[in-house]
């Protein structure tokens, strides 16, 4: 009953609210359904209120660091963009754009962005928007130019540590952040050189018709920001903090310092825009919304940046869903729904094929990625451990099939979210969100080979007689 509930409260949220359902209404829907799971509870089930309470409180204790690690994030993403870090990487990588690998580009120059503001809406919405036009002035159809943006965004989001829905599938699934994300790359990169194959491929059977010059959009942010090699330094010492598997918080802050300094040192400019004092202003552009005057409207609605007040909405729906989550399992809800999809699995690749068909049946019914992204981490969890395989497999399982399917269901959030800002509808560019499509089928391939993943360890009695069987062979 509270899932049917559920659904119901979010169609009608979601059709009512639209991509906005996430500044309150969506948690508003979470809250009184949770009530509804307290109720059924207590009154049917018997199930004291101190359970629920306990439950409640356990949830949301195990998000607390992933709820300061979003904060950074958005405070990252707000000083990367002030301090010219961002528009760096954009103004060259807009350099190696030609017609003959406009969509191979497109996804590389996506993903680069995403990779860096770890946010896939913000990259679609703004650069997206930009490679939008240059697209259709060279001829590609619509469809096919918004299946190479999102192909390269999702990947970006997927892979970086800035991103939220990462931090999400590894954070409530107990998972640490880098070591989540080095597991995803095993089926993550052999998708993006397929989808990257797939746009070369395309990009030479398609030649482009038209012409499309991009100096004045470079030039653009060359007058509005001091660009300069050195800004390549933030993402630099970035990658290596991560690579030498620094703590993310150690890492997450240490980047937004030394982007602040980058900051006061090439952009004074900006920060004198956003705050006559530079102390306020760099101050602001880490905690605060900001949006600088350009000559562009593509450049100015990607200069804008949300800090961490901008976290906040996402902060305010996790509490919520841990909270539904903590109701869902207390009442044992939870744990009947699981054996639902349990029953199908029979091994290895089953147990990973139901988790990647449950992430897409909840893109389709709970119709919003963050959501899905708990509920499938709440309903596996217990599962994999039980099968004694590693927490990492599932946090990587749900990645591949709920946060990159998400924007393929009109009604989703980020469906129609990325439908209006591109402009393109769904159905067009579903077909060549190769990226998107081949992830959760790389999931289920690599579970069936077997790659990297551990099996589950023999109990003493299993130990005894697989020994007893190879003496008798013997």
């Amino acid at each position: 009953m509270p899932i049917v509930v559920l659904v119901l409260l979010l169609v009608v949220t979601i059709r009512s609210f639209g991509s906005d359902s996430l500044l309150g209404a969506s948690q508003i829907s979470l809250l009184a359904v949770s009530a509804l799971c307290v109720l059924i509870g207590m009154v049917h089930l018997h199930v004291p209120w101190a359970s629920f309470e306990k439950a409640i409180t356990k949830n949301v204790a195990s998000v607390a660091s992933a709820l300061i690690i979003l904060l950074l994030i958005g405070a990252l993403s707000g000083v990367w963009m002030i301090s010219g870090v961002v528009p760096t990487l954009i103004y060259y990588g807009l350099q190696i754009i030609h017609p003959d690998v406009f969509l191979v580009s497109t996804c590389v120059i996506c993903g680069i962005v995403s990779v860096m503001t770890g946010s896939s809406w913000t990259t679609i919405a703004t650069i997206g928007i930009a490679l939008m036009g240059i697209g259709r002035a060279l001829g590609f159809s619509e469809g096919l130019i918004a299946g190479a943006i999102i192909s390269g965004a999702y990947f970006g989001d997927k892979v970086s540590p800035l991103s939220d829905t990462t931090v999400m599938a590894s954070s409530s699934v107990g998972v640490p952040l880098f070591k989540h994300i080095r597991y995803m790359l095993i089926t993550t990169i052999p998708s993006l050189i397929l989808t990257l194959i797939a746009f070369a491929v395309i990009g030479i059977i398609i030649p482009a018709v038209g012409s499309h010059d991009t100096t004045a959009f470079m030039t653009s942010l060359s007058e509005r920001f001091t660009i300069t090699p050195w800004l390549l330094l933030v993402p630099v010492i970035t990658g290596v903090m991560i690579a030498r598997r620094v703590p993310p918080l150690i890492t997450l802050f240490a980047s937004t310092l030394l982007a602040v300094v980058f900051a006061l040192i090439f952009q004074q400019e900006a920060l004198r825009e956003i705050d006559p004092s530079l102390f306020k202003a760099a101050m602001r552009s880490v905690y605060d919304s900001t949006s600088l005057t350009t000559d562009n409207a593509i450049l100015t609605d990607l200069v804008a940046t949300r800090g961490m007040t901008g976290m906040m909405g996402t902060i305010w729906l996790i509490i919520c869903a841990m909270c539904f989550g903590g109701t869902m399992s207390a009442g044992g809800m939870v744990s009947a729904i699981s054996r639902l999809f349990i029953r199908m699995v029979k091994g290895r690749t089953s147990l990973v094929g139901s988790t990647a068909a449950t992430g897409l049946m909840l893109n389709l019914a709970v119709a919003d990625q963050y959501l899905c992204i708990l509920l499938s981490g709440n309903m596996f969890k217990d599962t994999y451990d039980r099968q004694k395989y590693e927490r990492r497999l599932l946090s990587r399982t749900i990645e591949d099939s709920v946060t990159v399917t998400s924007v393929l269901v009109p009604w989703n959030t980020c469906g129609m979210t990325q439908s209006t800002v591109l402009g393109v509808s769904t159905f067009a560019y579903l077909p060549y969100c190769f990226f998107n499509l081949l992830s959760p089928v790389m999931s289920v391939v690599v579970a069936a080979i077997g790659y990297k993943i551990k099996p589950p360890e023999l109990t003493t009695t299993s130990q005894q007689e697989l020994s007893h069987k190879k003496h008798t062979m013997s």
